[in-house]
């Protein structure tokens, strides 16, 4: 389980250490990670809405299609899950919506991350074999592959999150007069190897195959003389999200867990706000992967500037039609 701050008892009373309370108390908590996590709401709410609208309705249903529309569907979840998380730090780390409430935030944080991990993961597995073995992969890659493959990655993310939601999350701070969330755990419930398992076979493993693929994938459009440019910015796209986004999270964590250094998860805290960006990268993913998906983006994008055009264009003719001045008098003749 994820070492939050412990809670140390002697006798009847329980007590937090200084490090707990500073970050409890600061600034960053209470104003810098729920401004930053607005913003990734206001940018990554519609952008994966639309990604998510486009794919369903206007793409070609394909295996790739479907791996989007299932990580576009992930980003959606967080994203709205958000709000309530923000409300939490801007409320100096209250929580006011219940513990089963708590559970289910907690649980979709952590989810949410290792089902795009995943799913990242079988999106490259799925370029890879298209690309590179195109011949072999059409004995596999149809839609009910993607199908089972997005069904049991589900259900692995949804087994994973179930120590969040058995374990009681909620902890009543009296000298803060606060109630945190996830922050504050009994220091005996608050110490296992649990994320050292999840870490290894979540992001790590996830990582070196998702690696491999892409440097595949532009190896063998290198050797055919293809067109490798959206390749490369997909790759470069893909590895910001896992080097930016998920590795710090898990790697402070992993050393946070392993060493006992409680005052790490004051950093990892701002790291696992930061391993939400991905809902705002994810749909430049979306438009480098498909072309399909890129063609419709842009054709959408065109019909919108052509209508606004077409607006502007409309007023001048409908003033000088009902204009009664001489000079339009004789521009009509």
């Amino acid at each position: 389980m994820v070492r939050s701050f412990p809670l140390y008892k002697h006798g009847n009373n329980s007590f937090l250490n200084d490090s707990a309370k500073e970050h409890l108390t600061s600034s960053i908590s209470t104003v810098v990670i729920p401004v930053i996590s607005s913003i990734i709401l206001i940018i990554g709410l519609p952008a994966n809405g639309l990604a998510l609208w486009v794919l369903a309705t206007k793409v070609q249903r394909m295996p790739s299609t479907i791996f989007l529309m299932n990580l576009a569907t992930a980003d959606l979840l967080l994203i709205l899950a958000l709000p309530f998380k923000i409300h939490y730090h801007f409320q100096g780390n209250n929580w006011v919506f219940g513990e089963a409430l708590c559970r289910t935030m907690t649980a979709f944080s952590y989810g949410n991350m290792y089902c795009s991990i995943l799913l990242l993961t079988v999106i490259s597995i799925d370029r890879y074999f298209a690309l590179v073995h195109p011949f072999y992969s059409k004995g596999f890659r149809d839609n009910r592959f993607a199908v089972v493959t997005c069904l049991t990655i589900w259900f692995l993310v949804g087994l994973s999150t179930i120590p969040f939601l058995q374990q009681n999350q909620l902890c009543l701070l009296k000298d803060l007069n606060i109630t945190t969330c996830h922050d504050v755990l009994p220091e005996e419930m608050a110490s296992n190897y649990y994320f050292v398992f999840l870490m290894a076979f979540g992001f790590l493993i996830p990582c070196l195959i998702t690696i491999f693929c892409n440097v595949s994938i532009i190896r063998a459009l290198v050797v055919s003389a293809g067109s490798f440019g959206p390749a490369v910015r997909n790759m470069t796209l893909v590895m910001i999200v896992f080097v930016v986004c998920f590795a710090p999270s898990n790697i402070i964590l992993l050393i946070h867990h392993s060493e006992s250094i409680y005052y790490l998860y004051h950093y990892y805290m701002i790291c696992l706000m930061l391993s939400t960006l991905n809902n705002c990268i994810d749909p430049f993913i979306y438009y480098y992967i498909s072309d399909e998906f890129r063609s419709k983006v842009r054709s959408l994008t065109f019909c919108v500037r052509t209508n606004e055009g077409s607006r502007k264009s409309a007023r001048p003719l409908v003033q000088t039609n009902t204009s009664s001045t001489p000079d339009s008098k004789v521009s009509s003749n």
